[in-house]
């Protein structure tokens, strides 16, 4: 077991900055504890790790690491809990944005800096609902990921790597619920995943560029590989199913659509994305009318 405390200048939420980060309650890579102590998984460079975060106070945090990536996922910690997420000049002007960020100061942008994981759980999520897409994550944790090191919570398991991705037959994509069309994106994904992950020390629009190379990878997809994997704190899902009408509710008591969303935020640039994860917390519903995304069944019979 490696060890570290971090001590961080700006107030960090770690629950909250890292719920984007979770595909569901029963996602294999991330476990939230009763006392609101964080596990996670992941694959760095060295390997497999495991790392435990305890919260002590808003400007401490321990974590703890397992596995033959324990030293690079301590390494990453104070990024991973926002300490490159840069707030100055966000000012949130809406009424319930004000709220929100006096609530909870600690909400930060995390910055994982491993493009494959936050891609594959993304290219899942491309037009099915989330809990179809949450039930394929597990499944494909469950038969190719790696027992997590140290000691993780039962069950939970390490992403694959990228040539493990590469190589699951089509027969077990049907049976995870992916349609073809995800499978060979998430395979040539993985095909070129060393040219993705130096998406990391890009600049955003080099980012984007290198990212939306790959067919089957649009601009939701790759807003939602940026949000998580690169920390920008200006990325905009659109595209999402729900995403401009919650937006439209919220900030202006209307559903939009994509255009009007971007034209709302677009005087909080670069900070669109803070203001969408500010609403996600906010606990602001918006009104439950209208047809929703249908449940397909890709599955092998």
């Amino acid at each position: 077991m490696l060890e570290t405390t971090w001590r961080p200048r700006l107030p960090v939420d770690v629950v909250r900055t890292l719920s984007p980060l979770r595909r569901g309650t029963g996602d294999p890579t991330h476990r939230v504890d009763l006392d609101r102590t964080v596990w996670r998984t992941t694959r760095t460079p060295a390997g497999a790790a495991t790392y435990r975060l305890t919260q002590r106070g808003v400007h401490e945090v321990h974590c703890a690491a397992w596995g033959p990536g324990a030293e690079q996922a301590i390494a990453g910690m104070a990024d991973l809990l926002g300490g490159r997420d840069d707030p100055s000049g966000f000012d949130p002007q809406h009424p319930l944005l004000r709220d929100t960020h006096t609530r909870h100061p600690g909400i930060r942008v995390p910055r994982t800096a491993r493009v494959l994981e936050a891609l594959v759980p993304a290219v899942l999520e491309q037009k099915v609902t989330g809990k179809e897409a949450r039930s394929s994550w597990r499944w494909l944790l469950g038969r190719y990921g790696e027992p997590a090191p140290g000691p993780a919570p039962e069950g939970m398991r390490v992403p694959p790597p990228a040539d493990v991705w590469r190589r699951i037959p089509s027969w077990d994509w049907h049976r995870a619920g992916v349609d073809p069309q995800r499978s060979r994106t998430v395979v040539r994904a993985a095909q070129v995943a060393g040219r993705l992950e130096e998406a990391v020390g890009m600049a955003p629009p080099d980012a984007v560029r290198r990212l939306s190379a790959v067919p089957g990878i649009g601009v939701w997809t790759v807003a939602e590989i940026a949000q998580r994997a690169l920390g920008d704190a200006d990325a905009v899902s659109v595209g999402d199913y729900h995403l401009s009408a919650f937006v439209g509710w919220a900030l202006v008591g209307r559903p939009l659509d994509d255009g009007g969303m971007v034209e709302v935020l677009e005087p909080w640039r670069p900070h669109r994305y803070r203001v969408i994860r500010l609403l996600e917390c906010s606990g602001f519903a918006s009104p439950r009318f209208g047809p929703r995304l249908t449940i397909q069944d890709h599955r092998a019979i």
